[in-house]
């Protein structure tokens, strides 16, 4: 059986991946084209990457704990792209949304398991 938590948490860093992405490319194309570097671009596609390597690792504890890390980070990315203090926040609370349900899911299935085990 598939786990909630993981399947939910996953689709999440997957998503934000995609959105960290566009927002690389929409800080980077905000600068003068004189003043131009390629910080934008590395420190972005290291987030997608760690995005992509925390929905990975959610088979660990570790997994989680870069994806709460991730989730700090990516609101921050506010201060460089403003609209992305309320994209960010929007996907910190669909995290803490599939954390909590993905944690609700799995102890209803154990409940259920137990029941049919006694049956």
């Amino acid at each position: 059986m598939r786990n909630p938590k993981r399947l939910m948490a996953a689709t999440t860093l997957g998503s934000e991946a995609l959105i960290v992405f566009f927002a690389t490319l929409v800080a980077y194309g905000l600068v003068p084209m004189e003043q131009r570097s390629s910080t934008y671009l590395v420190v972005g596609g290291v987030l997608v990457l760690l995005c992509l390597l925390a929905a990975g690792m959610l088979r660990r504890r570790g997994g989680y704990a870069l994806g709460w890390v991730l989730q700090v980070v990516i609101i921050a990315g506010g201060f460089v792209v403003p609209l992305m203090f309320v994209v960010g926040g929007v996907f910190a609370v669909i995290w803490i949304c599939s954390i909590v349900i993905g944690n609700r899911i799995e102890r209803e299935q154990a409940e259920v398991a137990r029941r049919m085990a006694r049956e």
